[in-house]
């Protein structure tokens, strides 16, 4: 009884897949040709049929960075969304439907016009800066010194890039992922090389999640146990006042400097005195909060979705990836080496623990953190976190004046 219910219910289904077709058939077999061509049509139009194994490598990458973001707690905030951007932008799809962040007019297209047009980066700075507490660089302002050597590693890129035939605004552009500030090299690359940004977007903000990985090997490799165990004086205390005159002094320092890095440095210092005014904490609870988290949403899933396999899987990006890794070791190593350089004019007592110059790169503030893991390592009572944060947020001030001297001199 049970399978002639069966039957029955099998045979009613096809009678009303079928029907249709039999019924338009019966117009002379016009409708029937036009409900052919509409399969054929949508067939042509699903992924499958656009399908290409380069779309795979992609979504292979994308599920690597979503993996080490969630599995390893590597930059999730970061890996996630550009993970997941890499999937929404490695689905095949047939172009003039207004999909692809590449078409203009389509959703991806409008959001992915804030990195652009470059105005995704200044308000990520807006929010790391009413997020930064400056005490420790205002405190013992020689350690700037380590931020500043750290950069290093941008211009060592600059003459990689040019001599392995790189234009002047791409070896630009490629040059300030050894700052390893995503935003930075976000800002730069869409206006000296847009056309690779997506390739710099994306090595930029990798190697930032791999400072765990790619730091502690250089840092033991320059130092010796003596130094790793070097134990710093704890910073004097800061005054309300030098927390409220620092983003001034230094806005107008820096800017003058470098006025092409206005809209990063402005927005970085503005969101500081925000937090320090003491005045102003709902607009600088909304920098900290609110507002970074969408943008860094908005920005980690068209970077992500930029990736297209037809646009990024190119021998450019693979180089790029080469040269951002070299950069990275460059700008730690220089960090690292110049604090045992002033260690040689500072006197017992003041001097400085080289491990944490390689916090002198803007991976805020994943570097500093490497710092006091690689220094407990050796010491489980020397704590270096908070005198790593100065070369750290000197590294953010470091690489936006780098990218605006860049950029006035290749634009």
């Amino acid at each position: 009884m049970r399978d002639l219910k069966y039957k029955i219910g099998l045979l009613l289904i096809l009678i009303g897949l079928f029907m249709p077709i039999s019924m338009f058939a019966q117009d002379g077999g016009i409708s029937g040709s036009l409900i052919l061509d509409s399969l054929q049509k949508f067939w042509n139009n699903t992924s499958f049929a656009n399908f290409e194994y380069k779309y795979l490598v992609m979504i292979f990458v994308g599920l690597v960075f979503i993996y080490l973001g969630i599995a390893k707690n590597w930059e999730p905030l970061l890996l996630v969304p550009i993970g997941f951007g890499i999937l929404v932008g490695n689905v095949p799809f047939t172009e003039g439907y207004k999909i692809g962040i590449y078409e203009p007019g389509s959703v991806l297209s409008i959001l992915y016009s804030g990195v652009i047009s470059g105005w995704y980066p200044p308000l990520i700075f807006l929010g790391i800066g009413a997020m930064t507490d400056f005490s420790t660089l205002i405190a013992n302002p020689k350690l700037l010194l380590l931020g500043a050597a750290a950069q290093v590693g941008i211009f060592a890129t600059f003459i990689g890039a040019y001599a392995i035939g790189f234009t002047p605004e791409q070896c630009g552009a490629i040059g300030i992922i050894g700052g390893a500030d995503g935003p930075t090299a976000i800002f730069l690359s869409s206006r000296l090389a847009p056309e690779l940004m997506g390739a710099i977007a994306v090595a930029a903000y990798s190697y930032m999640a791999l400072v765990p990985v790619i730091q502690p090997p250089v840092m033991k490799l320059l130092t010796n146990k003596k130094e790793r165990v070097i134990r710093m004086k704890p910073p004097r205390q800061v005054s309300r006042f030098e927390k409220i005159a620092f983003p001034i002094i230094g806005l107008l320092l820096t800017t003058f400097i470098s006025p092409s890095a206005m809209p990063l440095l402005g927005m970085l210092f503005f969101g500081n005195l925000l937090k320090e005014s003491g005045v102003t904490e709902r607009l600088a609870e909304t920098a900290r909060f609110a507002l970074i988290n969408t943008i860094t949403i908005l920005l980690g899933l068209t970077v992500g979705a930029s990736t297209q396999a037809d646009r990024f899987l190119t021998v450019d990006s693979l180089l790029i990836f080469g040269l951002g890794a070299a950069s990275f070791v460059v700008a730690t190593a220089s960090g690292v080496l110049f604090a045992k350089i002033m260690n040689l004019f500072l006197k017992e007592g003041n001097k400085i623990n080289p491990l944490i110059g390689s916090a002198g790169v803007s991976a805020v503030p994943d570097s500093a953190r490497v710092s006091q893991e690689v220094g407990l390592h050796y010491d489980k009572t020397n704590h270096l976190l908070m005198h790593a944060m100065a070369p750290n947020v000197a590294g953010v001030i470091g690489s936006a004046v780098a990218a605006g001297i860049l950029l006035s001199m290749l634009s």
